[in-house]
C-alpha cells in the first residue's frame, strides 16, 4: 500500500463525547487512512444551583488547544466538529451565549416531557419527527426552559456543534443530522417542521438555516487563526455533526444486509435506510428515524451502553475498589454465566449515581440475586447489553422488512472482546468489531470528500475496511441460554 506523506492534506476532527473531547488529525491517501490524536481533554459537567450544565467554555478552550497542536502536524486543510445530540445553547440579540447549556441528564426534563405530551398525542409527534421518545429530547428541554429569563432574551438556538462552529467562524447554521434529533425536524422532508415549531409556541426565527454534511460552514475568525497557528482563511467544513452519524458513515460494510451498533456511553443499534419508518408499530417499539449522510435515515434505538459500566467503576473507585478494566474483564470472563441480567433501558439507570446499588434494586424487583463481586457486575452489564443489542436489531429488522447478515460494532465498545463475542452469541450473527475511532474517521472522511479526495459512501466504507484493523467474531453455542436469560425480563425476541 502506498503510504500517506507529510504532503498529504491534514484534516482536523474535533470529536466531543460525553466524558472527554479530542482533536484528531487525519491524513487521507488512496490506500491509507491515518489518524493521530493531537490533544485530549476532559468533559466534566458542572452542577449549579439551577441544574446540571456543560462547561462549554472549557470545551471550547480544549478545542482551541487541540487545533493549535494540530497546526504543528502539517498544513491543515479544514476543521470539522461533531458532538453528542439534543443539547443546545441560546444566543441573545448580540450573539452572546445566555448561560452554560443544560446537560441532557439534568432532572428538569422528565416533568417537561410529561407537559408536552399532555398537549400532543405521541402519534402526532412521531408522524412528523419519527423520533424515539427520550425524556431529554430537545423539544422537551425547550419546554423546561421557556419559563426562564434566559429564554425571554433568546434570539437564536444553536445545538452544541453549531455553537462551537459559530465561535470559530462567526457564522450561524444548523447541521441536519443533529437537527434531526430535536423532535422539531420533519423526517420525510429533511427540513425544520414549521408545524411542530408553531404548535410548541416557539419562534421560527430561533432555528437557523440547515446545513448538510460537506458544506462549508465558514472560515476561522482572525483571532482564532492567530491563537491556533492555523492559516487565516482555514475552512470549517460541515460534517455529520451528530457523532453517531459520523460513526455510521465510517462503518466498514462492503455488502448489504448489515446492522450497526455504535457503542460508547450509549449503544446506538440499528440500520441504515433510504426512508423513515413512521408506522405506529415503529413508534410503539420506540425506534428513531434520524438523519444520516446523503439523506439516509439512521433507524435505531438508544440503549444505555457503556455508561452502566463506567458508572459502576466510578462508584468502586470512590470506595477504594480496584477499577482497572483489564482486571475487571478477566474477572467477568470467570464469573457465572447469566448470574443476573437487567434491562439497560430502565430509566433508573439514566442519572449519575451509585450504579451497583441501582443494579441491585433492579435485580431484586425481578426476583434475581445480586452479582458476586465486581466481576459479576461487569458480566451482568455486558451480557445485558448483548441481550439489548439482540432485541433491538431483531425488532428493527422486522419493522423495516430487512434480513440481517452481519453486525458491525464500532466505537470504543469494539475494543471489549467479551461484549463483541457475546453480541455475536446472543444474536446468532457474525460481528465485525472496529474501528474504535469510527466517529473521528467519519468526521475526517467527510471533510476529505468535501475536498474531492474520496468518493461517496461506498468508497468511504471500502477505504475504512481496507485500512483499519478489524476483528471478527463468530457465534458460539446455541441460543437456549440467551433465550432463558431474556425470559427473566419478559423481553424474549
Amino acid at each position: 500500500m502506498s503510504a500517506t506523506s507529510r504532503h498529504d492534506p491534514v484534516f482536523a476532527a474535533v470529536d466531543l463525547g460525553a466524558t472527554s473531547g479530542r482533536v484528531i488529525t487525519g491524513r487521507v491517501g488512496p490506500d491509507e487512512l491515518v489518524l493521530t490524536e493531537a490533544h485530549r481533554f476532559a468533559n466534566t459537567p458542572v452542577l449549579l444551583p439551577d441544574g446540571l450544565r456543560w462547561d462549554v467554555l472549557a470545551l471550547y478552550q480544549g478545542m482551541l488547544d487541540g487545533l493549535r497542536a494540530a497546526a504543528r502536524s502539517g498544513p491543515v486543510a479544514s476543521v470539522g466538529i461533531d458532538t453528542w445530540a439534543v443539547d443546545y445553547g441560546l444566543l441573545d440579540s448580540d450573539g452572546s451565549l445566555l448561560g452554560l447549556p443544560f446537560h441532557y441528564r439534568d432532572g428538569r426534563n422528565a416533568e417537561a416531557a410529561a407537559e408536552v405530551l399532555g398537549r400532543f398525542e405521541p402519534q402526532e409527534l412521531y408522524a412528523v419527527g419519527g423520533l424515539q421518545h427520550l425524556p431529554f429530547n430537545t423539544v422537551f428541554q425547550l419546554a423546561a426552559h421557556r419559563s426562564t429569563a434566559q429564554w425571554k432574551a433568546a434570539r437564536t438556538l444553536l445545538l452544541m456543534p453549531d455553537l462551537l462552529v459559530y465561535w470559530l467562524t462567526g457564522e450561524v447554521g444548523a447541521e441536519a443530522t443533529n437537527a434531526s434529533t430535536t423532535g422539531l425536524f420533519d423526517a420525510r422532508t429533511g427540513r425544520w417542521s414549521d408545524t411542530l415549531i408553531g404548535r410548541m409556541g416557539l419562534e421560527r426565527s430561533l432555528f437557523p438555516t440547515l446545513r448538510e454534511p460537506g458544506e462549508r460552514a465558514g472560515t476561522l475568525l482572525p483571532h482564532v487563526a492567530a491563537f491556533t497557528g492555523l492559516p487565516a482563511g482555514t475552512p470549517v467544513t460541515t460534517v455529520a455533526s451528530h457523532d453517531t452519524a459520523s460513526a455510521v458513515a465510517a462503518v466498514p460494510a462492503t455488502e448489504p444486509g448489515f446492522a450497526y451498533v455504535s457503542c460508547g456511553t450509549w449503544s446506538l443499534a440499528g440500520l441504515e435506510l433510504d426512508a423513515p419508518v413512521l408506522t405506529e408499530e415503529s413508534r410503539a417499539a420506540n425506534f428513531t428515524n434520524e438523519r444520516g449522510v446523503d439523506g439516509t435515515v439512521r433507524y435505531l434505538r438508544n440503549i444505555m451502553g457503556m455508561w452502566l459500566l463506567e458508572e459502576c467503576r466510578r462508584t468502586w473507585e470512590r470506595n477504594g475498589t480496584p477499577t482497572e478494566l483489564p482486571g475487571l474483564l478477566a474477572d467477568a470472563a470467570r464469573a457465572r454465566p447469566f448470574g443476573a441480567v437487567i434491562d439497560p433501558d430502565d430509566p433508573v439507570f439514566l442519572a449519575p449515581d451509585d450504579m451497583p446499588s441501582r443494579i441491585d434494586a433492579a435485580l431484586t424487583r425481578t426476583g434475581q440475586g445480586t452479582p458476586d463481586g465486581p466481576g459479576g457486575y461487569v458480566r451482568c452489564v455486558l451480557e445485558s447489553l448483548a441481550l439489548a443489542h439482540r432485541r433491538t436489531l431483531r425488532e428493527a429488522a422486522a419493522l423495516a422488512g430487512r434480513e440481517l447478515t452481519r453486525i458491525h460494532l464500532v466505537g470504543g465498545g469494539s475494543r471489549n472482546e467479551l461484549l463483541c463475542q457475546w453480541t455475536a452469541d446472543a444474536t446468532g450473527l457474525p460481528v465485525t468489531a472496529g474501528p474504535a475511532e469510527a466517529t473521528a474517521l467519519g468526521n475526517v472522511l467527510l471533510q476529505a470528500r468535501a475536498h474531492g479526495l474520496v468518493g461517496g459512501p461506498a468508497h468511504i466504507r471500502r477505504l475504512v475496511a481496507r485500512t483499519q484493523q478489524l476483528r471478527h467474531y463468530t457465534p458460539q453455542g446455541g441460543s437456549g441460554a440467551w433465550d432463558a436469560a431474556a425470559d427473566r425480563l419478559a423481553v424474549r425476541v
